[in-house]
């Protein structure tokens, strides 16, 4: 009785999305017709808000509009439509990874691995977990770790641990390294850009040499969180935190039967060289040149590497997500000649897999249709104008703190950190300008608040997206990962006040 009635009372992911969507319509309906300031309208990027800035300097008020019932309706079809090209990738990352599994290559290649590392699990999570974050930090690496649950949630399964362990290791590694963005060209890059579209000059030395510390601080916090978790569950199967529910799937989807024998051929050894590869590619695809190698420099860059667009019609450094979904397409049919999957079989598994993740996929469109729902309505920018307002005439000591703490509830509204930035930036940094303090900061305080809520938040496609392809529910992670998150949040706060102070 008491289990049915806790089942009951779990909402799973759509409808906790399905309720956040409605409390937006909601406050815009209560907000309807309150004016956004010119001044925070003009200062957006023209490139993207090009139409709003001349509407403004024709003399109109922009001001937030009620969202209508239609909205509500077609925030989802919005959300599909806004988020096509990353619900494409997944559906084709998804059919990759099941061709993957039909070979039985990725069986093996797990029961190889784990008994390799054998007493020496703990130094396979944490490695895992920091090259997680290299790439976080570096290319903001997000909705692309979701084609890697399936390999390390099977992996984490098999060395004796739960999902929440897989769960944990890619999300919470890769989330730190987006926390504590150095190159990232989705955080501090668009950052950056957006701070010097108002005239005020970045100094990347700054923001990389905080977001490093950012990084490496959180790094270290979320890998002994969860690397003691990980040693409480191998030792005791009673201490997973997962829900009767959850185990029965974790068995279900993720446990393999270790009692047979399985040898790792040499058709299975091809086979995941062709996976790693593809991954590599994918990796090379997505760090921008343009503004690490060559400063902005296009025609330097297409000279270099133009030669690349053989395969998608864009160089390497320049490519997105329908481009990743063209490379593990092509992979999948690679894999399937390696191992001999005749048609059926290849279209069969391509299908199944790709149906393994449609619920991702959902998920993330839902989470796209609240962010579509806000941009229509306005509501963004009302809130952003009242966050610039709370943060007017506090002291040095509570600048940095609040500051955070609006980038939180602004990043859990919008968050796309890309979008946020060119949001948000403009008014932010030029504020921390007028006031005296350092813009840099801002843009570290944006990137480090942002990437925190990123590890919690329903929004984000990222964190449901995840736990989904892991089969725990949202309520559990929450539950598992309020600690991590609260002592984070500390330690950011106390780096980013020093750093305000100081620099």
């Amino acid at each position: 009785m008491t289990q049915e009635k806790k089942k009951k009372k779990s909402l799973s992911a759509f409808s906790i999305l399905m309720i956040v969507l409605a409390v937006v319509c909601l406050i815009t309906l209560l907000t309807n017709g309150k004016p956004i300031d010119s001044d925070i309208i003009k200062s957006l990027d023209p490139e993207k808000y090009g139409e709003l800035i001349d509407s403004v300097n024709a003399g109109e008020t922009v001001t937030v509009q009620s969202a209508k019932f239609s909205d509500f309706i077609m925030a989802i079809p919005n959300g599909f439509m806004d988020a096509s090209e990353l619900i494409i990738f997944i559906l084709c990352i998804g059919g990759f990874i099941g061709i993957v599994m039909s070979t039985g290559a990725m069986e093996a290649g797990i029961r190889s691995l784990v008994k390799k590392s054998k007493g020496s699990e703990g130094k396979l999570i944490a490695t895992l977990m920091f090259l997680f974050s290299v790439g976080g930090s570096t290319y903001g690496m997000a909705e692309e770790t979701i084609g890697f649950y399936p390999l390390i949630t099977a992996a984490m399964v098999a060395a004796g641990f739960d999902t929440m362990v897989a769960v944990g290791t890619v999300l919470l590694g890769a989330g730190a390294g987006v926390l504590g963005s150095t190159i990232n060209p989705f955080a501090t890059a668009a950052a950056m850009s957006a701070l010097e579209s108002v005239g005020i000059k970045s100094d990347p030395t700054i923001v990389m040499i905080v977001g490093a510390i950012l990084w490496l601080s959180t790094d270290i916090i979320v890998i002994r969180f969860v690397l003691n978790y990980a040693k409480k569950v191998q030792k005791d199967k009673n201490a997973s935190i997962l829900t009767p529910d959850e185990k029965a799937d974790m068995n279900q989807y993720f446990a393999e039967d270790t009692a047979k024998e399985l040898e790792f051929t040499g058709k299975h050894k091809a086979v995941l060289t062709v996976f790693a590869i593809t991954f590599a590619i994918m990796i090379i695809s997505l760090i921008s040149y343009v503004d690490i190698n060559f400063h902005g420099d296009e025609d330097a860059y297409l000279k270099a590497f133009g030669w690349s667009d053989f395969l998608t019609g864009s160089p390497l450094g320049w490519w997105y997500f329908k481009d990743l979904a063209a490379l593990f397409t092509l992979s999948a049919i690679v894999i399937a000649l390696v191992a001999g999957i005749n048609e059926k079989e290849f279209v069969d598994g391509f299908i199944a897999g790709a149906a393994d993740l449609l619920s991702v996929a959902l998920i993330i469109a839902v989470a796209r249709g609240i962010t579509v729902v806000m941009s229509a309505t306005h509501l963004d920018f009302f809130i952003l104008q009242n966050s610039a307002k709370l943060l007017r005439g506090v002291s040095p000591f509570v600048f940095a703190p609040l500051a955070y703490l609006i980038y939180m509830v602004l990043s859990f509204l919008v968050p796309s950190t890309s979008g946020l930035a060119a949001l948000s930036i403009p008014i932010m940094g030029s504020l921390a300008h007028q006031l005296g303090y350092n813009p840099n900061i801002m843009i570290m305080i944006f990137c480090g608040a942002c990437g925190l809520i990123n590890f919690v938040t329903p929004t984000s496609g990222v964190v449901m997206g995840g736990i989904a392809a892991a089969k725990v529910e949202y309520a559990t992670y929450l539950k598992w990962v309020k600690k991590p998150f609260i002592i984070t949040m500390i330690a950011n706060i106390i780096i980013l006040s020093l750093a305000m102070y100081f620099m």
